[in-house]
């Protein structure tokens, strides 16, 4: 796809400069900070996103005694009930979908990233960034490919903090959907294990897609701490 091509052009080169100026106070782990400075800007550039799914969590929160009841109402009429919840979310403003909005948003960014450290050639040259390595971990090498062969080496280090990070990061972020989540909500289990699918993730991405990863679910994290907090009750 030649516009696709074009993008992961554009991109290689803007990594590249990255890695190339924050060379001189990353040692060894440039490319790894720039990925790191790059998933920052994605991030910082959907914040509007993130506060718009924000507020609308709050109104859906706002509206949970109107959904139950209407789902009492209209428990053996489905049709009905979409039909009144969707005049409800209208007439109060509040899209149901607002929250995936970010997640969404950032799918073209992770698949770019992923394929900057997997495409031998980029724009019919030779990609720099496979030759970019952190704690002598090739970037664009997999858990298996260094794990496996040498477990006690610099490079597995590398992949094992990675996990720890992310393990980090997913518990966590476990920790306040479970205070977030009503109590005998359906499913809420598995819900709390569902931010670490990124640590399983991780096993079988390039080491940098799994960077993006950390960077990414970290700033979910703060955002969520900042963006979701409750409100102060009116005196």
């Amino acid at each position: 796809m030649p516009v696709f091509d074009a993008v992961l052009s554009h991109a290689h080169d803007l990594v590249w400069t990255l890695t190339q100026a924050l060379a001189p106070l990353v040692p060894g782990g440039a490319a790894a900070a720039a990925i790191v400075v790059f998933t920052m800007a994605v991030r910082l550039s959907l914040l509007p996103l993130s506060i718009r799914a924000a507020r609308g969590a709050r109104a859906r929160a706002r509206l949970a005694p109107q959904i139950a009841g209407l789902r009492r109402r209209y428990a053996h009429d489905p049709v009905r009930l979409q039909r009144e919840l969707a005049a409800l979310h209208r007439a109060e403003g509040v899209s149901p979908a607002a929250g995936c909005l970010p997640s969404l948003a950032q799918a073209p960014f992770f698949f770019l990233m992923y394929r900057l450290f997997t495409a031998a050639v980029v724009g019919g040259r030779e990609n720099l960034l496979l030759a970019q390595s952190l704690l002598g971990a090739p970037l664009g090498q997999n858990f298996a490919g260094v794990v496996v062969s040498a477990p006690f080496s610099g490079p597995a280090l590398a992949f094992y903090a990675l996990l720890a990070l992310l393990a980090l990061v997913a518990w966590v972020s476990s920790r306040r959907l479970a205070a977030a989540l009503p109590k005998g909500q359906p499913g809420g289990g598995l819900l709390r294990l569902l931010p670490f699918g990124s640590v399983a993730a991780a096993l079988f991405l390039p080491l940098a897609a799994g960077i993006y990863l950390l960077a990414t679910t970290a700033w979910s994290a703060a955002e969520r701490a900042v963006l979701h907090r409750p409100l102060p009750a009116a005196s």
